[in-house]
């Protein structure tokens, strides 16, 4: 029978853990072939949580206390994650919220998607059938759903529609290789930091909806700007398409500096500028995405790997040209000439930076 843990971080929780922990436990009831465990991570609560958590166990074998610091969400999930895997041996392991917002009703059918091969299952308030609740204040709304688009775009990762929510289960073997990566962020920004590591090892990953419950008793954590600044900096830091867009703006200034140096310093023809510029742009950009942008899976298997990745990076860098070269024509052609530089900043930005990208992940640098 595999096991699975749901780790159920707290502090001054004692209005609804004790709410909480009961749910999950009549819900495992009605799982077959899975060991459910609960782990309470108690952040030294002072009202009472961590007693009551003791009391409970009275009631229920399969509960468990880790007593920590109070340092963070994503510390006290790293601690949980570590007891887990070296006392339990659990094959999944749940992110759960202590507060009555994630529904333990929906535990099986997370538990079904990893049974059909999922690494990764991600709660969702953001598909069909998932839903935030109807009486946020509309501030509150636009935070929520505009930061997740924030991360969807940053990461240039659509298919996933739910990024910083914390319900969520995954398989033993992911959260032991990220470990590292994840043990580094404290706050709620840990949630993006973790999936966003996953997805770089190549996780199989799963979306199930869920509707959202506001907590009704105790005090929300968060720190809405400090969130914000924490969600922008990661981005800025580990996201490929943030590298990727940064390389092709240095690439830009060099096709672009060395064609003033050609054509107006040195008198060289414009056709020949244009090819020494645009070609030495082209490998700037390919090494440069090789060893910083796409590090995490840059080509392998010596210099004849190299030169037909090369070759396939050209041909991707020929159709942006071509993709600009049309779109900046039919531009001129139906709105005039006068805004020219306009029409290509919103090619660039809006077709040919999602199209290069794109592609590049889809034939040069392909998940392994």
């Amino acid at each position: 029978m595999k096991k699975a843990v749901i780790i159920v971080p707290t502090y001054n929780e004692i209005g609804s853990i004790e709410e909480v922990i009961n749910q999950i436990f009549t819900v495992a009831k009605t799982i077959n072939n899975w060991e459910i465990h609960i782990l309470v991570v108690d952040s030294n609560s002072n009202d009472g949580t961590e007693e009551k958590i003791i009391e409970l166990r009275n009631k229920f074998s399969k509960l468990h206390l880790l007593k920590t610091k109070k340092e963070g969400l994503g510390r006290a999930y790293t601690q949980g994650f570590k007891e887990a895997l070296e006392k339990l041996n659990p094959f999944v392991l749940f992110e759960m919220d202590a507060d009555l917002s994630h529904p333990a009703e929906k535990i099986p059918e997370f538990l079904k998607e990893i049974e059909k091969g999922a690494d990764f299952v991600i709660g969702s308030r953001y598909i069909k059938g998932g839903s935030i609740p109807n009486n946020w204040g509309i501030h509150r709304k636009i935070f929520s759903i505009l930061g997740n688009l924030i991360v969807r775009m940053g990461f240039m990762k659509l298919q996933i529609n739910d990024w910083t929510g914390g319900f969520r289960a995954i398989k033993s073997w992911v959260v032991k290789i990220s470990l590292p990566h994840i043990k580094n962020y404290s706050g709620y920004v840990f949630q993006i930091a973790f999936l966003d590591y996953a997805l770089k090892n190549n996780i199989h990953f799963k979306e199930v909806p869920f509707h959202f419950k506001d907590r009704t008793k105790g005090l929300s954590k968060i720190n809405s700007l400090h969130y914000i600044t924490q969600i922008i900096l990661y981005i800025l830091t580990q996201s490929s398409f943030v590298r990727f867009f940064i390389v092709g703006l240095l690439g830009f200034s060099l096709d672009f500096g060395l064609s003033y140096v050609f054509i107006e310093k040195i008198k060289s023809s414009i056709w020949l500028a244009t090819i020494i510029s645009t070609e030495t742009a082209i490998i700037n950009n390919f090494f440069l995405n090789n060893f910083w942008s796409f590090a995490h899976k840059k080509i392998q298997g010596g210099g004849l790997s190299y030169f037909f990745q090369f070759i396939k990076f050209n041909f991707v860098s020929l159709g942006a040209i071509l993709i600009q070269t049309i779109g900046i024509t039919l531009a001129v052609n139906s709105f005039g000439k006068s805004n020219w530089y306009i029409y290509k900043i919103i090619i660039i930005l809006f077709i040919v930076i999602p199209y290069s990208y794109i592609l590049y992940n889809k034939l040069v640098w392909k998940e392994r």
